[in-house]
């Protein structure tokens, strides 16, 4: 399927510089591109490729302008990179209809009501008193336990795992693997070994959650896990039992958050960070990856490191590190001469 840069333009309410009539019909990054692909540019260290792209079409913010002449077409928009998102998004929904039925064999417990443009696929099972939402989309060999509510429009990918009795919201994606509300990680420790605590508690998800790959999420002890609305959650992440997660925050891969931990909204978490148990994390902090957490974070905080420390002091840190090795060198050479 073919596109013009002028109806490109007219769907994204942008400006077409160059050939109204240039067509692409597929994506491609700036540095790669070829004919009939369309890029964008966002970040500035990518204006150099621009100059010297092959692809037909490239999307620019609307105060862009080259400094030397360029052979692609531009179209301008506000901001290239959600352009970019949202027109990938109606490419997929044109090639990935998303289907609708139930297939077999699945086994779906007496009383579920399956509501109007859902999916079922095959193998999954459906507990008692499961609530479905509005076009819920389950892909096959799904568990859903008794009593889980799931919101309108929500996505279950195959291989997914939902205990009995978690919540989950509308709009959301939980893609394959994922495990809501498997046990929480507790245990007495008595003179023979460690006793059990049974966790009763649950999982609640609130509405444009999206969860990565084999993401676990452990049920509470008594009370929720919650995951608050938008959160955005990347592969093989641990969220332990009684965590909270505030609106809006992002995790990347393999962050692990211990036991009743609550993490504030909008905060932006890289990859392999550690959470303490027990501990707050404000509003608005953005944590560096590989960092380790072991007490209460202020709003606003920038941190890396672990143990963690703000960020300016870890970058000053690093340096210092670096020039060890001269120091050691320098102060040898310094007790030479003394000892001289």
């Amino acid at each position: 399927m073919e596109f013009t840069a002028i109806q490109i333009a007219t769907l994204v309410n942008g400006i077409v510089e160059g050939d109204n009539n240039a067509t692409v019909n597929t994506f491609a990054k700036i540095e790669e591109g070829h004919p009939g692909a369309i890029s964008f540019l966002a970040n500035p260290k990518y204006t150099n490729h621009i100059y010297n792209t092959e692809s037909s079409i490239v999307l620019v913010k609307k105060d862009f302008s080259p400094e030397r002449p360029i052979k692609t077409t531009l179209i301008k928009v506000d901001d290239p990179y959600a352009t970019l998102a949202m027109l990938l998004d109606m490419v997929n929904q044109l090639m990935n209809p998303q289907p609708i039925g139930i297939e077999e064999p699945s086994f779906i417990s007496t009383g579920v009501e399956i509501p109007e443009g859902a999916y079922v696929g095959a193998f999954t099972y459906i507990g008692k008193g499961v609530k479905l939402g509005k076009e819920v989309k389950i892909y096959p060999q799904v568990y859903i336990g008794n009593n889980v509510e799931i919101g309108d429009n929500t996505i279950i990918y195959p291989g997914v795992k939902i205990y009995h009795g978690c919540k989950i919201g509308d709009r959301c994606i939980l893609q394959a693997g994922v495990v809501v509300g498997g046990d929480g990680f507790g245990f007495a420790p008595v003179s023979s070994g460690y006793n059990k605590i049974p966790q009763i508690g649950n999982v609640e998800i609130g509405n444009d959650v999206e969860i990565g790959a084999n993401t676990t999420i452990d049920r509470a002890t008594m009370g929720s896990t919650r995951i608050k609305n938008g959160v955005k959650l990347d592969n093989l992440i641990q969220v332990a039992h009684n965590v909270e997660i505030g609106s809006n925050t992002v995790m990347a891969a393999q962050v692990g958050i211990a036991g009743s931990t609550k993490i504030g909204e909008n905060c932006m978490v890289g990859g392999q960070v550690g959470f303490a148990g027990h501990i707050t994390i404000g509003n608005n902090v953005m944590i560096g990856a590989q960092t380790g957490i072991p007490s209460n974070i202020a709003d606003n905080s920038r941190i890396m490191g672990s143990p963690a420390t703000d960020i300016k002091d870890f970058a000053r840190q690093v340096v210092y590190i670096k020039n060890l090795g001269k120091l050691n060198s320098k102060i040898t050479e310094i007790e030479k001469k003394l000892n001289k």
